[in-house]
């Protein structure tokens, strides 16, 4: 457990770039058929919501991955992730596993997560802003 402890700060680090990596990655997919295409039709430019939202995953999950702006921009994608799943998923079904809603809800928890914890002291914006990896260390 003590391992746990001390390695906080990079266990937070690699679980923010991992989602964010992810997200980006299918936001990409969906915006330029890049990665094994979009799931479906793609959607042509400022068509609401599918180029949003995949606007929003690749935009959202870069900044995330590099933890910067990542509190707000993980706001936003669990916002997105949660719209996703009450209008797309489930109305289809109750439970995730029955409406193919299962990324949209842990995509929207996790980044709720790092909305809550903040994006450590591995990000961007904390080695940009020296202050605020003094207030890290103080805590």
């Amino acid at each position: 457990m003590d391992l746990l402890t001390k390695n906080r700060d990079l266990f937070l680090a690699m679980y923010r770039f991992v989602i964010g990596l992810l997200f980006a990655c299918h936001g990409a997919a969906t915006l330029f058929n890049v990665l094994g295409g979009p799931q479906g039709q793609a959607p042509s430019f400022g068509q609401w919501p599918g180029w949003w939202a995949a606007a929003i995953e690749l935009i959202g999950g870069v900044l995330v991955l590099l933890g910067l702006g990542a509190r707000a921009a993980a706001v936003i994608c669990s916002g997105t992730m949660a719209y996703a799943y009450f209008t797309v998923h489930q109305p289809q079904a109750l439970f995730p596993i029955e409406n193919g809603g299962e990324k949209a809800a842990l995509f929207c928890w996790g980044f709720l997560l790092i909305a809550a914890l903040g994006p450590g002291r591995w990000a961007l914006s904390t080695l940009l802003t020296p202050s605020r990896a003094l207030a890290e260390d103080r805590k």
